[in-house]
């Protein structure tokens, strides 16, 4: 069984992988520091502002559980926003890139 070789500088350096890695990482980094940004104000409120994540909205459910739970909506919602740009945008580049190579 003989393994394809594959010039790993040349497809570092290909124009399509610069751009597909460029998006990826602009996207990622930038979903990433929206959610650690929400994650640590979360944290940052509940010990700072106790009195307001203490407020009850409905029942004995409060704003700081209300706020724990969005952490999980905001995950779910940045999971399924990178599955649509993935098909939408880094699958079509990558695709590209392996007709370009091959």
């Amino acid at each position: 069984m003989a393994a394809d070789q594959h010039n790993w500088t040349n497809i570092a350096n290909h124009p399509r992988f610069v751009e597909l890695h460029r998006k990826k990482m602009v996207f990622l980094y930038g979903w990433w520091a929206f959610s650690a940004g929400f994650y640590f104000l979360l944290l940052l409120g509940a010990g700072y502002t106790p009195g307001f994540f203490g407020l009850e909205i409905i029942g004995n459910i409060n704003v700081g559980y209300l706020l724990a739970l969005a952490q999980f909506v905001v995950s779910f919602g940045i999971a399924i926003h990178y599955g649509r740009v993935a098909d939408r945008d880094f699958d079509r580049l990558t695709q590209e890139l392996v007709k370009q190579l091959g």
